[in-house]
């Protein structure tokens, strides 16, 4: 049956019938001319529909000075571990931890299918047992009887995967605080560091600006070892498979390499003793190293590094210090952790976020209403973009120059502050859309053109060598740190990765920088280098081959590759091959290779389809050439049919990566956004004679 739909029905009645219709058939009963080859009248009005209630969405949600910011979730691990910091300072809030509760109870119910009673790091991941330790912990604080059944699932569970005793050292050493583990548990990271010289193996400047910004102000309170301020009347023994004081070899990072394992293994074993032993004058100037460090980077209400647990940390070396509690420094350290708590009316819960994303949001929010075009999404997205502007870092020299001393500042970063921590991936995507918006309308601000010159310089100067660009750091690859016992997630450096060299290489080709020239060729050397021999990329911050070969095949694209050169028509014949029955694609964070293993999993860890992850792989498929295939009709016609009542799509799943296998992130904005910007490029390259994506992004 082919469907023919008179041109009378493009009214706003008859439209919003015809997608009602398409979305409540289901996937099955999707007539195949729509999925396998599309029927031009009924798709092109569905996708003219879908894109106008998606711009009236995120419309909605801008806020009245231009951007937009959308809730970033993270798992249980974050509101936990906010219930045990105030309950170290005795500082309970009954009806906001009665909140917290049934966000860490609703989780609990949600992936008892999975984790038998447990928690995961991801939405239908396995039980993580660091995770689950601390949302067990949390709810014995708040509460909860140890005896209650899902408090016994839980201990189950936890026991069952190896019990409390195989905890990473962030875990450790939050029990150790709690005197529930001896501190031997953890391994030593004393003040001193900070004193190290730059040759010395290990340096503050030698690892990423999260590691930095989380130790520093750590080794004071991991020297101190202080207690809470009140009894907890809580303990986790029932954990543990051994009692933890009879645990004699705690757990290690199994990606640690030879000969640095066994030599930082051994130095690790002469400094436990040596607690207490350090002389009080080094100790002192160690000490005040570090509170200085911390002070200069404290970043107002936004915090210590703009993320939670260097704010956290920030809080208990103050307090270790012994810096009142009026005190102006530690006031604004406890504002920065409460900025980061996310109230659900609706839902009657509270959690707490790892950071804030409005940065990030409103730039990729920006390209997505660029696309879908019109005066008024184009109107926003300025307005979006003129927000950017005031935030751009040019007169504030961070952490970065230490390795390049000579570069400009220029970044752009993440969250409302951080001036310290500006990224070149947030920089890149900002230009893009900086750019994009005044080819496009032919109206910007006029500090535009400087700020994209700036921008651009900064970017430039922090290629590492090799081609490629880290998100904070240029040439962050000491990769001996990340076998340092205390490095046990093996995420203690920011090395290049193909996704923010990506957006780098398409924001120069973009802004018209030439072919050849060395950066240029440079990148695209890496980004060719990188391509998995099934055809993908790795995608260190997203999940994870689609985010990685979207990011690749964009910018790829932008620098002039054509779609039949095979890096091209590989990654096609990959996303093809990996689309699900269905007509998406869904990929979860187990098809991160364990660590230690071998990179790649040949095959992706496939997952129920999801909006953001479709649209990455229609964007990809497009930037390749693609867009006349069944693939991307099947993946068109699933986001129409996905679609919610209020223009966003429903996503659960954590498609968002902090560190793979370790840390995972829910951009809730994600599924509002990256829909709406597949359907209006396929729509855009539909209309067009060129066929081709113009854009590096």
């Amino acid at each position: 049956m082919r469907w023919n739909l008179p041109g009378s029905w493009l009214g706003a009645d008859g439209g919003l019938l015809v997608l009602s219709l398409i979305q409540n058939l289901g996937e099955t009963a999707l007539p195949p001319e729509l999925a396998d080859t599309g029927l031009p009248e009924t798709s092109r009005l569905a996708t003219d529909l879908a894109i106008d209630r998606a711009v009236e969405h995120l419309l909605a949600r801008q806020r009245p000075d231009g951007h937009w910011v959308f809730e970033l979730e993270a798992d249980a691990t974050i509101p936990a571990e906010y219930v045990m910091l105030r309950r170290f300072f005795a500082r309970p809030d009954a009806a906001r931890e009665a909140r917290i509760g049934r966000y860490l109870r609703r989780l609990q119910s949600e992936q008892a299918a999975n984790c038998n009673g447990g928690w995961p790091l991801f939405h239908g991941g396995p039980i993580d047992i660091s995770c689950s330790v601390k949302a067990y912990f949390a709810l014995r604080l708040i509460g909860d009887p140890e005896e209650a059944p899902h408090m016994l699932r839980a201990r189950d569970a936890i026991l069952e995967a190896g019990g409390a005793e195989r905890s990473n050292v962030f875990t450790r050493s939050t029990l150790a605080l709690f005197g529930e583990v001896p501190w031997r548990a953890v391994p030593v990271m004393p003040p001193e560091i900070c004193l190290l010289p730059r040759r010395f193996p290990f340096h503050l400047s030698k690892v990423s600006y999260w590691a930095r910004t989380v130790l520093v102000p750590l080794t004071v309170v991991m020297a101190r070892r202080p207690k809470p301020l009140a009894p907890t009347g809580v303990s986790l023994r029932a954990l543990f498979r051994t009692p933890p004081e009879q645990v004699r070899r705690w757990p290690g990072g199994d990606h640690a390499a030879e000969p640095w394992k066994t030599l930082f293994g051994a130095l690790d074993r002469v400094l436990q003793p040596t607690h207490g032993l350090v002389p009080a004058a080094v100790r002192a100037r160690a000490e005040a190293r570090a509170e200085a460090f911390v002070t200069e980077r404290l970043n107002g209400e936004d915090g210590l590094g703009a993320i939670y647990p260097a704010m956290a940390n920030a809080i208990l070396m103050y307090h270790c210090l012994g810096v009142p509690e009026d005190d102006p420094r530690l006031v604004t350290a406890w504002s920065a952790v409460e900025k980061l708590v996310q109230d659900r009316p609706e839902a009657d819960e509270t959690y707490v976020q790892p950071c804030l994303s409005p940065v990030w949001d409103t730039a990729l929010v920006s390209h997505a209403l660029l696309e879908a075009g019109g005066g008024e999404a184009e109107g926003a997205a300025r307005r979006g973009l003129d927000w950017l502007l005031d935030r751009q870092v040019t007169d504030m020299v961070g952490d970065w120059a230490e390795t390049r001393p000579d570069v400009r500042p220029g970044g752009w970063a993440f969250q409302y502050a951080n001036p310290h921590y500006p990224d070149v991936d947030d920089t890149a995507v900002v230009v893009l859309a900086l750019d994009r918006a005044a080819r496009q309308t032919g109206a910007a601000d006029p500090r535009t053109p400087q700020a994209i010159d700036r921008a651009t310089e900064w970017i430039l100067g922090m290629q590492s060598k090799g081609g490629g660009w880290g998100a904070f750091e240029a040439d962050n690859t000491h990769h001996h740190l990340n076998s340092i016992p205390f490095a046990d997630h093996g995420a203690l450096l920011d090395p290049p990765t193909v996704d923010v060299s990506a957006r780098c290489l398409g924001m120069l080709a973009q802004l018209g920088h030439a072919p050849g020239s060395a950066a240029m060729r440079q990148a695209v050397d890496y980004l060719l280098a990188e391509q998995e021999e099934n055809g993908a990329w790795y995608g260190r911050w997203g999940v994870n081959y689609v985010y990685g070969t979207w990011s690749a095949l964009t910018a790829l694209n932008a620098a002039g590759l054509s779609p039949d050169h095979p890096a091209m028509r590989r990654a096609v014949a990959w996303l093809v091959a990996t689309q699900n029955p269905d007509g998406g694609w869904g990929e979860t964070g187990d098809s991160y290779p364990r660590r230690g293993g071998t990179r790649p999993d040949p095959d992706m860890r496939r997952g129920p389809s999801t909006a953001s992850q479709t649209a990455w792989a229609l964007l990809a498929l497009m930037a390749a050439g693609a867009t006349e295939t069944t693939a991307v009709e099947r993946g068109a016609a699933w986001l129409l049919q996905h679609q919610g009542e209020d223009g966003g799509w429903p996503e659960p799943d954590t498609t968002g990566t902090g560190f793979p296998r370790v840390f995972y992130l829910r951009y809730h904005g994600y599924a509002r956004l990256f829909p709406l910007w597949a359907l209006a490029r396929l729509r855009n390259l539909r209309r067009s004679n060129l066929k081709r994506v113009q854009h590096g992004l």
